[in-house]
């Protein structure tokens, strides 16, 4: 007797996917973003796929979303813009559980002309997981298909 599928994973309510093609990320997502205002955060709903052998979250898939998160935050509001990552330092705080919405925000706290530089945390019900900081490379051209996230109108330094 087979067994049943697994069910679908889902985004939690409020989040949408941001419109790419990315192997990697839609074989461990989904993982959404929501613009409230000038700001943009992100989720995805973890399960045991993302398990370690320990049975808490793997700290790879942390550090999945926290590129994810940090990218999509140098970019949403640069219309035209792509960025690959440069450094990205990663520390983790606790353990989350398969179960868990992680949830994560960042902000740039600056950008030049080639680079922006990002700083976030990942989250699980108000509870910190993970803190990051990180280098991104600025690229010229969105990738065919994506959509312009609404622009946050937010002065940064360029330089």
């Amino acid at each position: 007797m087979e067994s049943a599928p697994p069910a679908s994973p889902t985004l939690p309510p409020g989040y949408r996917p941001y419109d790419y093609e990315d192997p990697f990320e839609d074989l461990v997502g989904p993982m959404g973003y929501r613009v409230d205002g000038d700001s943009i955060s992100f989720a995805f709903r973890s399960d045991g796929r993302h398990a370690n052998t320990g049975g808490t979250l793997h700290g790879g898939m942390l550090m999945t979303f926290a590129d994810f998160a940090l990218c999509l935050t140098a970019v949403w509001d640069q219309p035209g813009e792509k960025c690959v990552t440069v450094s990205c330092n990663c520390e983790f705080v606790a353990a989350g559980q398969p179960g868990d919405v992680i949830e994560a925000t960042g902000e740039v706290t600056r950008r030049t002309r080639s680079l922006a530089f990002v700083r976030g945390q990942l989250s699980a019900g108000g509870r910190l997981l993970l803190t990051f900081s990180a280098i991104v490379k600025r690229l010229p051209g969105a990738r065919a298909g994506v959509p312009a996230l609404p622009a946050a109108g937010r002065a940064m330094t360029e330089g």
